[in-house]
């Protein structure tokens, strides 16, 4: 063996034993569950067409339907199913995990004919160093510990923050801060439809606090946001105006999930928010009303959750849940917009062992907006979960 050869190969060995420590520390590890639903669902002015995202679980301002088509749907899906790959170092003291989730919900790109082949979307996809967290994941705004268990996908839908975007995020303890992607939207104040300003520039800064009291545990957030419209829309279907209006949005939530007897829990959300828009309840009602002068007039809303949750025995439990939301929106607005919703479920879950999860629920929601006009969905649902 040569001396360069010799070399080569001390240096290959040294950057193996460099790489091999380095990651001595490393954990990989795959999740996700497999989920089948099965749903009959009663709309009560017509249900609306397969690829309607109120085919695959309950949002709200999509259930008003159709009235040229039946009322009573029978839906069988698998679309809930996800998988997530988990990868944590250890790197010279530092803490480095990486976080990727995938499912298949919300894309109308296949059909109920013959295969029902759904692109898979991105969940969330996250590199956290040390106390920073950047890449898309739940809102700092949300505390998904708080949502109730459910089988339709949200299960208090009007109540809740329900939203995952871009951010960069720093977590202290109990504190976390972070600056997340801005988008706001809006109504047009003649027609009642949504304008989507594609000219946001200032992020989105929120804050929020977790802490506890006993057994029980609690969250604090605010939003701050600038709502910015700069381009050419058409307003009131009188043509095209030129807009260059901001204005400032916030939002409010507190919640919590309180023990209560043996293994039965109490989970609880309030959200309050003026120009708030779609941090809430799906994106149900807008940030502000873009009146005839083409001003901003911001929406305010009030909405929450309550739900309870029953252990019959360590196999089976029950979850009882109500939620709501009201806009109040300004003289401004003469077109039709969402205004309240209202919804309620009940289910019985049973897990012969931890992993499986067969259960049956019954969902009740109400919709209505400002001219009147309103929609009820009854949904009956079983559905099998095996969790991996």
């Amino acid at each position: 063996m040569n001396r360069s050869t010799l070399c080569k190969s001390i240096l290959a060995l040294a950057i193996a034993g460099i790489t091999s420590s380095a990651y001595a520390a490393s954990e990989h590890s795959f999740g996700g569950y497999v989920k089948t639903d099965f749903m009959v669902s009663h709309y009560d002015n017509g249900a609306p067409s397969d690829d309607s995202l109120s085919r695959q679980f309950y949002v709200p301002g999509t259930i008003f339907g159709d009235s040229s088509r039946g009322n009573t749907v029978t839906d069988f899906q698998a679309r809930e199913t996800r998988f997530n790959f988990t990868s944590a170092n250890d790197l010279g003291g530092h803490k480095l995990k990486f976080f990727l989730e995938l499912d298949f919900f919300t894309h109308s790109d296949g059909n109920q004919r013959v295969s029902n082949s759904y692109s898979p979307r991105l969940r969330h996809a996250t590199v956290t160093f040390d106390n920073w967290t950047a890449g898309q994941t739940w809102s700092t705004f949300q505390n998904p510990g708080a949502l109730p268990e459910a089988l339709d996908f949200v299960g208090a839908a009007e109540g809740t923050p329900f939203i995952r975007q871009g951010l960069l995020r720093y977590t202290m303890g109990g504190f976390q801060f972070a600056i997340e992607n801005p988008k706001t939207t809006l109504t047009d104040y003649a027609t009642g439809g949504r304008i989507e300003s594609d000219s946001n520039y200032v992020p989105d800064v929120v804050g929020r606090y977790n802490f506890t009291s006993g057994d029980a545990s609690f969250s604090v957030a605010a939003v701050l946001r600038q709502l910015e419209i700069e381009e050419t829309v058409n307003i009131g279907g009188n043509g095209a105006m030129s807009l260059d209006e901001s204005e400032f949005g916030y939002g409010v939530s507190f919640a919590g999930v309180v023990p209560v007897m043996g293994d039965d829990k109490l989970k609880f959300m309030l959200n309050y928010g003026d120009g708030i828009g779609r941090y809430i309840a799906l994106n149900y009602a807008n940030a502000a009303v873009v009146s005839a002068d083409g001003s901003l007039d911001t929406v305010s809303s009030v909405s929450g959750f309550v739900s309870y949750q029953h252990w019959w025995s360590s196999k089976w439990r029950s979850n009882a849940t109500v939620s709501a939301f009201e806009a109040d929106y300004d003289s401004s607005l003469m077109g039709s917009a969402n205004e309240s919703a209202y919804s309620g479920n009940i289910n019985l879950l049973y897990s012969p062992v931890k992993p499986v999860t067969i259960g049956a629920e019954w969902l009740y929601a109400n919709n209505e907006k400002t001219g009147g006009e309103d929609g009820e969905l009854n949904r009956f649902m079983v559905s099998f979960k095996y969790a991996l």
